[in-house]
């Protein structure tokens, strides 16, 4: 539901549970790649992120997962640490265990995109911004960047804002207006 490669170590992502009821995510975990994955096809890092038993989001809540180092706002949010966030061109996934399956994606699993993949029409759009997924949207991309990202602000799934922007983390949906 959200993404930040804000400045420094002011980085993290936002788990936003858009069902009626509550979810336990350690049937789940995020898998990356590091600028681009080794190969071009597999996951980097598998797994790379995990959640204990019991880590339940309750319908209409987010989890979040931060820098150890990020800033207080953003740490009053978090509710789990992990140091490699992107840094825009790392490509993170919620991954179902076991079957590898994608929920979510930001990036795409292959060669290293550059700085960025674009968003929204947004050049690098990935790098140096917060991207606050839609109140349209109510799940995950099933792995389909391309689409989610689109080519323009109407077609777009995100909302693609300027770095360190945090107004909208700990809680989702929202109406962001940008006129």
């Amino acid at each position: 539901s959200e993404y930040a490669e804000g400045s420094s170590n002011h980085k993290y992502l936002e788990i936003y549970n858009a069902t009626d009821g509550d979810v336990d995510l350690s049937g789940y975990s995020l898998s990356s790649c590091s600028n681009g994955c080794n190969d071009g096809v597999s996951w980097d890092y598998p797994d790379n992120v995990t959640f204990d038993a019991g880590t339940n989001v309750s319908a209409g809540d987010v989890y979040v997962v931060c820098h150890g180092s990020a800033d207080s706002l953003i740490q009053v949010e978090c509710d789990q640490t992990f140091t490699y966030l992107s840094n825009g061109d790392d490509v993170f996934a919620l991954t179902q265990i076991g079957s590898g399956a994608v929920l979510d994606i930001i990036g795409v699993v292959g060669d290293d995109p550059g700085s960025g993949w674009e968003v929204a029409g947004v050049s690098n759009g990935t790098k140096d911004h917060t991207l606050v997924r839609k109140a349209s949207v109510g799940s995950g991309n099933g792995g389909d960047w391309t689409t989610s990202a689109g080519t323009d602000a109407d077609d777009s799934e995100w909302v693609v804002l300027d770095q360190n922007t945090w107004d909208y983390l700990g809680s989702h949906p929202h109406d962001i207006s940008l006129d």
